[in-house]
């Protein structure tokens, strides 16, 4: 039994159609703070992925529907660019240098550890962020590499709560996000019952915006938010 660890709020795709070992995976990820929504066949999991936030997405290589070298593919042809891991019993060199090719960030041989699938979720995870060093839009500059943001020559100064808000908005920009996604992301599967969010998006907001500037952050219809700039009729 693998000892449970501090809560990172990490959120992960599982697409498996091998319900026992889902459950399994499923429940050893939340052991060590890692949330994680499953999807049972590949075109189930493709919608999932293009929906929402995730951290990491979990592959298997054969499902129903779709198998998991179109999930990928596809995944990669919408600009959608989370880290993937495959999963497979597969262990030829050439399944797995298709799935590289398919764009497939690492592979993980059935049956394996589960202290290794976390660890391996935890690397990609760091990986990627690591990857996506700066964003830019308008004067606003957010560099992950040093964990700053800025305003022209305005440093923000960002509670760690409203560093990961802007981080999920950068990585879906100029996409919007649902506040669903937001508090998955800072919460996993249990949300504050007050307006948590709320506070923490006003506070975000009043650090983005100066009355001089740029508007950079924008409140959807449909209630989510976004990193983008202003759509002409605005």
């Amino acid at each position: 039994m693998m000892a449970q660890t501090e809560k990172e709020n990490l959120l992960a795709l599982l697409i498996e159609d091998d319900l026992d070992l889902a459950g399994t995976i499923s429940d050893v990820l939340k052991m060590h703070g890692i949330s994680c929504d499953h999807a049972y066949n590949g075109e189930a999991g493709l919608e999932f992925a293009r929906e929402g936030y995730f951290d990491v997405i979990i592959l298997d290589l054969t499902l129903p529907k779709m198998d998991g070298l179109t999930v990928c593919e596809t995944l990669r042809s919408e600009g959608i660019d989370r880290p993937v891991l495959m999963l497979t019993a597969r262990d030829e060199l050439s399944d797995k240098l298709a799935g590289f090719e398919a764009g497939t960030d690492d592979y993980l041989v059935k049956p394996f550890a589960f202290e290794e699938l976390v660890v391996r979720i935890r690397a990609l995870s760091g990986r990627r962020s690591a990857q996506s060093k700066l964003f830019e839009l308008a004067d606003l500059q957010v560099d992950f590499a040093r964990n700053i943001a800025k305003r022209g020559d305005r440093v923000l100064r960002l509670s760690p709560t409203a560093w990961k808000i802007l981080s999920v908005l950068v990585k879906h920009s100029p996409a919007s996000v649902s506040r669903e996604q937001l508090e998955r992301a800072l919460w996993g599967d249990e949300p504050p019952e007050s307006n948590s969010l709320n506070v923490h998006l006003y506070k975000l907001r009043q650090q983005l915006q100066q009355p001089d500037e740029v508007e950079v952050i924008y409140r959807d219809a449909n209630g989510g938010y976004s990193l983008r700039e202003k759509v002409d009729g605005e």
